[in-house]
């Protein structure tokens, strides 16, 4: 085949290609694999429905609740997360949820406003500081407190060793949601001494937290609306009578 005649064929070649790109009906394009073209938004879809849809996708992606530490998420992870956090019920039946005790006379009460240790040592005291602390989710404190209360009086070695092991499980372990704050220090003595757990194997745990209630929650407690509404009980029964 000569120049010319390549030329030739070359040229129709071209041509035809041209033809083909002016006629729509050359080759037409799969309806599935064209790419549909942005038209904009529909104009009988207002603004707010639009940012409406488009929020709802946003959370549903990524709640900003389920980050909080408040208890106003209900979403499914928070709400397991609340049971847990909730789920104040120790394993000890010797920690009773009330301690059986008499109506604090005025005199008792208006003390425990002077002395944390007289708050401490009463009964009432204790379950109405105990209450308080329930209302803060800090109530394990008060539990992990009554719970070493009751491990010194015990003299059995078997019922101690039983009873640390459930304080240990309750109150120490990270794995409890029970859990009270303690440094490491004292978490390294109580790991020793559990290899031979005695009535004083929290001794030092506990003087720590109550340490951390008379600094931290005593103070809150005096200016609480359920010490205060105690006193003004109180006052109301003694202008009654």
């Amino acid at each position: 085949m000569g120049v010319k005649e390549r030329g030739q064929r070359r040229s129709s070649t071209g041509r035809q290609s041209l033809e083909c790109e002016g006629d729509v009906n050359c080759s037409p394009i799969p309806q599935a694999l064209s790419t549909p073209k942005y038209t904009g938004p529909d104009p009988s879809e207002s603004p707010m429905s639009r940012y409406d849809r488009n929020q709802a996708t946003r959370n549903h992606r990524s709640n900003p609740c389920c980050f909080c530490w408040c208890c106003c998420c209900s979403c499914s992870w928070n709400e397991d997360r609340n049971r847990r956090r909730f789920s104040r019920d120790t394993k000890l039946e010797t920690v009773p949820h009330c301690e059986v005790c008499s109506k604090p006379s005025s005199e008792e009460v208006y003390s425990w406003a002077s002395s944390f240790e007289k708050l401490m040592k009463n009964p009432a005291g204790r379950n109405v500081f105990r209450e308080f602390l329930r209302t803060e989710y800090s109530e394990e404190n008060m539990l992990f407190w009554l719970a070493c209360e009751e491990l010194k009086k015990d003299h059995s070695k078997h019922s101690i060793e039983e009873k640390a092991r459930l304080i240990y499980e309750d109150y120490i372990s990270i794995l409890s949601p029970k859990e009270v704050s303690l440094d490491s220090r004292v978490r390294e003595v109580i790991n020793r001494r559990m290899q031979e757990p005695s009535c004083h194997t929290f001794d030092d745990a506990q003087l720590q937290i109550y340490t951390l209630m008379h600094r931290d929650s005593y103070p809150r407690f005096l200016s609480s609306s359920i010490y205060k509404a105690l006193l003004q009980n109180i006052s109301r029964s003694s202008s009654e009578s």
